[in-house]
C-alpha cells in the first residue's frame, strides 16, 4: 500500500505535482512528442464522451444541430474582425507551406471558428426565413501556449463551439443566457462542480464580443478555473462578414450573433475539485467505471467465489451499471483496492468466501471511505442508490469548499492574509486601471461580475471610489 501511495505527491506538499502524478498514474493522458500537446488515453477520453453526450442532448433539445467547419482559416478572413484577431494574434499557429510549395496566403490553424463560420453564414443567409441558424461543432483547436498543463491548458485541445445567428437582439441575448444555463446544468449535474455565473469585465471579455458570460469554479488549491463561456457578439461579426438578411419589412439588416464554448478543461477541473491524496474521485455520472468487483478467492472455494463475482457483474450490467470485474490473478486484493481508489471508481464491491456463504458482499465508497455489508438479494438497487448518494455528496463537498473559501473584502489588501487563495468578493468602480493594479499587486484577476449580486455601496476595493459593480476576483489557471 505504501509503495502505491508514495507515487502520488500529497496535495499539501506540491499541488501541481500532485495533479501531474494523478493524471499520469490514472492513465488518463500521456505527453505527445510535440511540446504542449497531449494524448488523451481511453480512461480520460471516456469522461469526455460522457460530457459530450450530456451536452449534445441538451443542445439538440434547444434546436441546435451539429456541423463541421475547416481546420484552416485564410489569413484574410482572420483579419476581418480587428478586435478579434488582435485578441488571438499571439496564440495563432500558421501554415505557410503545402507540400514543397510555399502558400500564396498564410493559413491559420483555428484558434476558434467565428471567422470561418461567419464567412459561410454570409453565403447561406439571405432572408429572415433562414433564421435562426443554430449550429454547433465538436472539434479541436490550437492556441500556441507558452506554459502548458494537461487538460487545463494545452496547445491543442478538444472542445465544442456553438455559433448562432438571430433576427433580433433579444433573441441573441436569450440564446447567450440559455447556453450558459445548459453549461451550468451539465457541470453541476454531471461533473458535480459548483459554479458561479457572471459577466466578464471589459478587460476580460472575449475578443470581439459585446458581452461575455462565464461560469467560474473554485479548485481544491483555491485558484479559479473559467470552465465555460457564452458570448453575445452583437452585430460585430455580422458586419465584418456581411451576414445580412432581407427582413419581412423589405429592408436589409445585419444578423445578431452568438458563440459559446467549453472544452476538455472541464476534466482538469473535475480532477482538481474532487481529487484527494489517494488520487481521483470521479462523480458516478461521468465515471468510466462506476463499480468495480474485487473477488478474494481463497482455498477450495476460490472458483465458487469467482463464479459468484461474475454473477454480481452480470446483474449490475443488466441494470445499466458500468461495472468491472477485476480478475487479475497477478495482483493481491490490497493492490487492486489501491489501484481502483487511485482511478477514482465511485464504488468497490468486495466478495470473499464468507460473503459467498452469507450471500452478501461489502460495498466500499470512494467519496467517504465508508464500508457496509449488503445482502445479495436486491443488491442492485442498493448499488444504484449509493451511486446517486456519491454523486450528491461530491457536489455537496465541493459546494461547501466553495462557500468556506469565498471571502467578502472591503480592501483588496485583505486578500494577503488568506494567501491570495480562494474567491474574493468586493465592490469595483468599473475602471480597468483598478483591475490592472489588482492584477499587478496580487496576481488576481476579475473572474466575473456575478449575475445574482449587486454592489454593496462600500466603495471600490482598490481605489475606494463609488462602486458600479460587485466583482468576484481570484488567482486563476
Amino acid at each position: 500500500m505504501d509503495n502505491v501511495l508514495k507515487e502520488i505527491t500529497p496535495k499539501s506538499v506540491d499541488y501541481s505535482q500532485w495533479y501531474t502524478d494523478v493524471i499520469r498514474k490514472a492513465d488518463m493522458v500521456d505527453y505527445a512528442p510535440v511540446k504542449g500537446f497531449m494524448v488523451i488515453k481511453p480512461y480520460g477520453y471516456r469522461i469526455w464522451e460522457f460530457i459530450q453526450a450530456a451536452m449534445d442532448q441538451l443542445f439538440r433539445e434547444t434546436g441546435h444541430e451539429n456541423a463541421y467547419f475547416p481546420l484552416l482559416i485564410p489569413e484574410n478572413l482572420l483579419l476581418k474582425e480587428a478586435e478579434h484577431v488582435e485578441g488571438f494574434s499571439a496564440e495563432v499557429a500558421w501554415v505557410t507551406q503545402g507540400g514543397s510549395e510555399p502558400l500564396a496566403e498564410r493559413l491559420a490553424v483555428r484558434p476558434t471558428s467565428e471567422t470561418i463560420i461567419g464567412a459561410m453564414y454570409s453565403k447561406w443567409i439571405q432572408s429572415y426565413r433562414d433564421l435562426p441558424v443554430l449550429m454547433n461543432q465538436w472539434a479541436n483547436v490550437v492556441r500556441w501556449e507558452k506554459a502548458t498543463r494537461p487538460f487545463l491548458r494545452t496547445t491543442e485541445f478538444l472542445w465544442q463551439e456553438g455559433h448562432t445567428v438571430h433576427r433580433t437582439q433579444a433573441e441573441a441575448e436569450f440564446e447567450t443566457r440559455q447556453q450558459l444555463e445548459i453549461y451550468r446544468r451539465v457541470i453541476e449535474g454531471q461533473l458535480a462542480i459548483p459554479v458561479i455565473a457572471g459577466r466578464k469585465s471589459a478587460g476580460e471579455r472575449f475578443a470581439g464580443a459585446v458581452e461575455t458570460f462565464t461560469l467560474e469554479a473554485l479548485m481544491g488549491d483555491g485558484r479559479a478555473l473559467q470552465i465555460a463561456t457564452s458570448h453575445f457578439l452583437g452585430q460585430n461579426f455580422s458586419q465584418a462578414f456581411e451576414i445580412q438578411f432581407l427582413d419581412e419589412d423589405g429592408t436589409l439588416k445585419y444578423g445578431w450573433t452568438t458563440s459559446w464554448g467549453s472544452s476538455t478543461r472541464m476534466i482538469g477541473g473535475l480532477i482538481m475539485v474532487h481529487g484527494d491524496d489517494k488520487g481521483l474521485r470521479i462523480p458516478p455520472r461521468v465515471a468510466p467505471v462506476q463499480a468495480v468487483i474485487v473477488p478474494i478467492p481463497r482455498g477450495a472455494e476460490a472458483e465458487q467465489v469467482m463464479e459468484y463475482a461474475r454473477g454480481l457483474r452480470d446483474a449490475l450490467q443488466a441494470k445499466g451499471v458500468r461495472v468491472r470485474l477485476d480478475d487479475r490473478a497477478e495482483f493481491t486484493p490490497g493492490y487492486k483496492y489501491n489501484d481502483w481508489e487511485m482511478r477514482g471508481v465511485p464504488l468497490r464491491i468486495e466478495v470473499g468466501p464468507k460473503d459467498l456463504a452469507n450471500q452478501a458482499m461489502v460495498l466500499a465508497r470512494r467519496d467517504t471511505g465508508e464500508k457496509e455489508s449488503v445482502r445479495r438479494e436486491g443488491f442492485e438497487h442498493v448499488v444504484l442508490q449509493r451511486l446517486d448518494d456519491i454523486q450528491n455528496v461530491l457536489f455537496s463537498q465541493a459546494l461547501e469548499h466553495q462557500k468556506t473559501h469565498t471571502v467578502q473584502v472591503e480592501n483588496y489588501r485583505q486578500t494577503e492574509e488568506y494567501g491570495y487563495r480562494g474567491f474574493f468578493e468586493g465592490d469595483w468602480c468599473g475602471r480597468e486601471t483598478c483591475a490592472d493594479l489588482l492584477k499587478a499587486e496580487t496576481g488576481m484577476t476579475i473572474r466575473c461580475l456575478p449575475l445574482d449580486r449587486q454592489p454593496l455601496g462600500v466603495g471600490c476595493v482598490v481605489c475606494g471610489e463609488p462602486s458600479q459593480e460587485r466583482m468576484l476576483f481570484a488567482r486563476a489557471y
